[in-house]
């Protein structure tokens, strides 16, 4: 029982571009409680990439690509990350002790990846076995304005690890745009085990992820005003990458 770990968005059969969310959604699934957190957290950024999900849907129904997003919040399982990743499973985020995680074992950590992490990452999967060699993987993802009460310039961070075929041509899409680009900012691409490495990098397939200020995608109207103002630029990108001699 997979308790809905997911949701996927179908798209045209045909399309070789797939969209994901790790960090979707602020619910919790039956069972879980509120992990012993105040209500309110599950609004802020601890709980959810704010924005990331609605910028997700909206570029899947402009492409009519396929989506999974994630179906839970990052609180009870964190889905970009490696399964034996000691983070997969936050005690502490941002300052806050979450008290559900506080515990929990190797049987806990287990029992989540088994219910949520994995359906994810085998729908992830078996999507890509459908696509075949042609697939480009495009990941969601938004940032705080600040960090330590340190602001972030970025309006958009590009982030990669050792294969920028889609990396490069977006942030220079971006740039021309006039959008402010962070390169590998305010994270870097690199990390053994997450999403993009085991679905891009060991798979050998263009992919990228693509980091929001949340600032800029706030509420759903902000989210699909950012989403109409990114397809042309992504569409562009995408080109650059089938035509990389232009």
């Amino acid at each position: 029982m997979t308790e809905n770990a997911f949701e996927a968005v179908p798209g045209a059969p045909e399309s070789k571009l797939l969209l994901l969310c790790d960090h979707a959604s602020s619910a919790l699934p039956p069972g879980m409680g509120s992990l012993g957190l105040k209500p309110e957290l599950f609004a802020t950024h601890i709980a959810q990439d704010i924005g990331a999900a609605a910028v997700t849907r909206a570029l899947a129904a402009a492409y009519g690509a396929p989506a999974l997003l994630g179906a839970w919040s990052r609180l009870l399982i964190d889905l970009n990350r490696g399964a034996d990743d000691p983070t997969i499973v936050m005690k502490l985020s941002d300052g806050s002790i979450i008290p559900g995680n506080r515990d929990a074992d190797a049987d806990e950590v287990a029992r989540r990846i088994a219910l949520w992490h994995a359906p994810y990452h085998a729908a992830i999967t078996s999507e890509l076995d459908r696509m075949g060699p042609g697939a480009v993987i495009v990941s969601m993802h938004s940032f705080t304005p600040s960090w330590k009460g340190v602001p972030r310039p970025w309006a958009v961070g590009v982030l990669y690890d050792s294969d920028a075929r889609l990396a490069a041509p977006l942030m220079a899409r971006l740039d021309a745009a006039g959008f402010v680009v962070g390169d590998n900012e305010p994270y870097h691409g690199a990390l053994d085990g997450d999403t993009l490495n085991v679905h891009g990098i060991r798979r050998g397939l263009p992919h990228v992820l693509i980091e929001i200020r949340q600032d800029l995608v706030a509420d759903n109207a902000m989210a699909q005003a950012f989403a109409v103002r990114l397809k042309p630029i992504l569409d562009m990108a995408l080109a650059d990458l089938k035509n990389p001699q232009e």
